[in-house]
């Protein structure tokens, strides 16, 4: 007796369910492999294993669907399964959105970093001098800014240029912010010289040329006060969230990520802003995201629209380089502001409605 249009139907549901629980248990399976792979340290994709794969399938295919048909089909399997595999990878990460759903807020010495209001991080790109940091140490506490950057280590890409003053530097850094009441940041670029920083700075610097020094960052994961992570010059976002990662995994979950440009063909900038980098940082990481306008662009006239735009996409902070007489600098002298420069862009900021003001907290 030839069966019926609903005894077939009934049949092609069975079926479907059958390989809908096969394809779930397939999904275990591959979870478990990407597990392992991550573990040894191995590439969760192999093109020669899944060109195996499918040569053993169209072998073994008997029809009626071609061979085409069944390598497209399980091309489309083993896809589903590679981002099932990545996506069980975001979940673990310490740093990610999906470990954590709530923002990681980081207070320093009563100002918040992070979750509901924004910050102004301003300062000399490198410790010259008393005088130098104090006049822009004094400017800040006039206009209400409570953290202060200041380079004490600068690695540069010529050797010949300023190096900056090294723990000497760190040491003028803290003796005027104690003066002036204001929280300091300055970049570490020697894993040895992490635990001396934490005498004299309140953050940590790690800069984009050292955003893959996986031992710097380790140590830094020891430290006892926060951590700035600065992008890669030429980083993918997936590799600065795994070097923010490094510093999470070895004990420090108070990191923050900065966006200062990437290298790009682009020469009407220093570097080239990635301002979808801040929204997409904070979907995927419950970290603080801030960005550098002043690396970032390397031009004076165009710093305002560029923090606006990094605070419309929502960003926690902007970080920008002032200088009593950006002419003199020793670092970085054609995009350092001088004081009236960033009384103007502090005002711009303030007054465009983007900038919420800094709350108050215990450290």
């Amino acid at each position: 007796m030839s069966q019926t249009l609903e005894d077939l139907r009934a049949q092609l549901s069975r079926i479907n369910h059958e390989i809908l629980r096969l394809l779930n248990e397939r999904a275990e399976v591959s979870c478990a492999i990407g597990e392992i792979k991550e573990k040894q340290g191995v590439p969760k994709f192999d093109p020669v294993r899944e060109k195996d794969m499918l040569d053993e399938l169209t072998r073994l295919n008997p029809g009626p669907f071609r061979d085409a048909e069944i390598k497209h089909i399980f091309k489309e399997i083993f896809k589903a399964s590679l981002h099932l595999q990545e996506e069980e990878h975001q979940r673990q990460l310490l740093v990610s959105r999906k470990k954590q759903p709530e923002n990681t807020v980081i207070a320093v010495n009563g100002t918040r970093i992070g979750g509901e209001t924004q910050v102004m991080i301003a300062g000399p790109c490198s410790v010259e001098s008393y005088e130098q940091l104090q006049t822009v140490a004094s400017a800040l506490r006039k206009a209400g800014i409570k953290v202060m950057r200041g380079g004490a280590f600068k690695p540069r890409t010529s050797p010949y240029d300023f190096q900056g003053l090294g723990i000497e530097g760190l040491k003028m850094l803290k003796e005027v912010a104690d003066e002036f009441g204001l929280s300091t940041i300055s970049e570490i670029v020697h894993p040895a010289h992490i635990e001396l920083a934490e005498q004299y700075i309140d953050i940590i610097q790690i800069g984009a040329r050292n955003m893959q020094n996986f031992e710097l960052l380790k140590e830094a994961g020891k430290a006892r006060i926060p951590v700035l992570l600065k992008r890669g010059l030429a980083a993918t976002l997936e590799e600065f969230v795994h070097a923010a990662e490094y510093i999470a995994v070895s004990g420090n979950s108070r990191v923050m990520l900065i966006e200062r440009g990437i290298r790009t063909y682009e020469k009407w900038t220093r570097n080239t802003l990635d301002i979808s980098a801040v929204p997409l940082l904070k979907q995927e990481t419950h970290l603080p995201v801030l960005v550098d306008v002043t690396h970032s662009t390397g031009r004076k006239d165009i710093l305002l629209p560029c923090a606006k735009a990094a605070l419309a996409a929502g960003a926690d902070g902007i970080m920008v380089e002032v200088h009593p007489d950006p002419q003199t600098a020793l670092s970085d002298a054609a995009q350092q502001l001088d004081i009236p420069q960033f009384a103007e862009l502090w005002e711009g900021i303030t007054s465009s409605g983007l900038f919420k003001e800094q709350a108050s907290a215990e450290a």
